[in-house]
């Protein structure tokens, strides 16, 4: 066992918390689980109980099926888990996603899970919690990656959309089919054309609306049919439709990507998309800066992604007691991880980086 300090330490079933005997998203079966969100590589079933956001509920049981007890907590709201009192606070990740915060003693631990910063209007905001201890992400802890507002890439994509339609082509937009498809059908514009769905994206479109949040029209592309949308439609699918013969339900068509890879052109190059659109729900480097620096923590603890460097960058520039903390949690897969997925969502093959980019390579650009 790895130890993180005397309320959490990373176990052979994941990050637990002795004294509350609880664990924060765990990767094996445990009798209780405190649940960030519900993306796969944080929420797995089996274990015999759950505790999440009521938000996220409708959600966590569509990914996990039924059996297990689900208890949820209000943005805020605590409870005493064997003398620990434990809240869940907006991560802004997708919906239902939480920052969980521990407290035991007088002293505060906030483990974040999966964030970002930006509006989104399929979740609540992230919520910047104060503790002592931060246990941070790192999916994008880079210099070079720095989004773009979401009514930019909004309109990106709806001129890429509108240009598809004008030329009797159908466009492709390949995205998780776990919060970033909700993202994105909120974001564009319907009046340009139908908006049609993968059945694993409409499972959580149902959930999501089940949830009260406001989503277009969309429509579940039908077993079997032909040329579905006549040219004009907006297709949401998980990446790994890739290559597979679902695509040609919809004949000529433009296809394009959704991720906070599509800011490297080489990653989008080597895929061979027609179009990329730098879109995460992760936090960017600014982004993971502001929470870490707001949350008041002297004490940084750094999970997937690019871990060394931003720990590094901590250290040396924030003066910050920041190490890395390793898990089996993946981020946002690069294209090449998620298009073997069979789910869309990130690989869980628990080596933490979801095939990222080199980050030497990136350190400098």
């Amino acid at each position: 066992m790895t130890t993180v300090n005397d309320l959490l330490r990373v176990t052979e079933s994941g990050l637990y918390c002795e004294r509350g005997d609880f664990y924060v998203d765990p990767w094996r079966r445990v009798p209780r689980a405190v649940i960030t969100h519900a993306h796969a590589d944080h929420a797995r079933a089996g274990s015999d109980r759950y505790l999440c956001s009521a938000a996220g509920k409708l959600v966590l049981r569509t990914r996990i099926g039924g059996g297990s007890p689900i208890d949820t907590l209000r943005p805020g709201e605590s409870v005493s888990l064997n003398g620990v009192q434990v809240s869940l606070h907006p991560a802004g990740h997708l919906l239902g996603s939480s920052q969980v915060r521990i407290e035991h003693g007088g002293v505060r631990w906030v483990v974040s899970g999966d964030y970002k910063l930006q509006d989104d209007p399929t979740c609540d905001r992230f919520e910047h919690v104060a503790c002592d201890v931060f246990v941070t992400e790192s999916t994008f802890g880079l210099p070079v990656y720095r989004w773009q507002s979401p009514e930019r890439i909004a309109a990106e994509i709806n001129d890429w959309w509108r240009a598809n339609r004008d030329a009797g082509r159908a466009s492709v937009l390949l995205a998780y089919a776990l919060g970033k498809a909700q993202r994105l059908a909120a974001m564009v514009d319907p009046t340009i054309g139908p908006i049609v769905a993968h059945g694993a994206v409409m499972k959580l479109v149902e959930a999501y609306r089940a949830s009260g949040v406001r989503l277009p029209s969309i429509d579940r592309v039908p077993a079997g049919a032909r040329r579905v949308g006549d040219g004009r439609a907006l297709v949401i699918a998980p990446p790994s439709v890739l290559g597979s013969s679902w695509l040609k339900l919809f004949g000529e068509s433009s296809v394009a990507m959704a991720s906070g890879w599509m800011m490297l052109r080489g990653v989008r190059r080597r895929r061979g998309f027609d179009r990329g659109f730098s879109v995460s729900d992760h936090a960017d480097f600014p982004g993971l800066l502001a929470a870490i620096d707001a949350s008041g923590a002297r004490r940084v603890l750094v999970t997937h992604g690019f871990s060394d460097t931003l720990a590094r960058h901590l250290r040396e520039s924030r003066g910050l007691e920041a190490s890395v903390l390793p898990t089996r949690f993946t981020g946002e897969a690069s294209p090449d991880a998620a298009a073997a997925a069979d789910d869309g969502e990130p690989d869980a093959n628990g080596d933490g980086d979801g095939d990222r980019p080199d980050a030497d390579a990136l350190t400098t650009s």
